[in-house]
């Protein structure tokens, strides 16, 4: 009698992509990565010094948006993207590639557009003279999340089509 088994095994390169220059999360997601043997790609420029046993560091010239541009140009579809950045994630979405922030947020074709609207109006409040809210402290929730999160991303991309 033939036991039949469902392999998970990977027929494409999931990686993991971080847009290093603001992500206080690498050993988090390194930890992660190195659990499920993934690729763990770090891009910065030349300002920030990001050093990896594991990922592969990627150093770019500093300059308006570069990084965010090496990230956009070398996602593939079944990448996991992890940036704070609303226009990357809005850019490696239609890759049909998954985005999650540092904090663990997952970004979707459902709630990007929200996103980049509040931005957009945030940028006319302060250009306006206003003042906007700051980012909220890093928590242990939020590594919680991020953990959480970055590993159902994994699963739902091993899981067969």
């Amino acid at each position: 009698m033939k036991i039949w088994r469902l392999s998970l095994k990977k027929d494409y390169n999931m990686r993991i992509i971080i847009d290093g220059d603001a992500c206080p999360s690498i050993p988090i997601i390194e930890s992660i990565a190195k659990e499920n043997n993934i690729e763990v790609l770090i891009y910065c420029d030349i300002n920030h010094y990001i050093r990896s046993d594991y990922s592969i560091v990627k150093v770019v010239d500093s300059g308006f948006q570069s990084v965010d541009m090496y990230v956009v140009n070398n996602t593939k579809e079944n990448d996991i993207v992890v940036t704070q950045d609303y226009g990357v994630a809005a850019l490696c979405l239609p890759k049909k590639a998954e985005v999650i922030n540092p904090k663990g947020y997952i970004y979707t074709d459902k709630n990007i557009d929200r996103l980049l609207e509040e931005r957009h109006i945030s940028q006319k409040i302060r250009q306006a003279g206003g003042r906007t809210p700051n980012p909220k402290k890093r928590s242990k929730e939020d590594e919680e999340r991020l953990i959480k999160n970055l590993k159902k991303l994994i699963f739902k991309l091993e899981m067969p089509k």
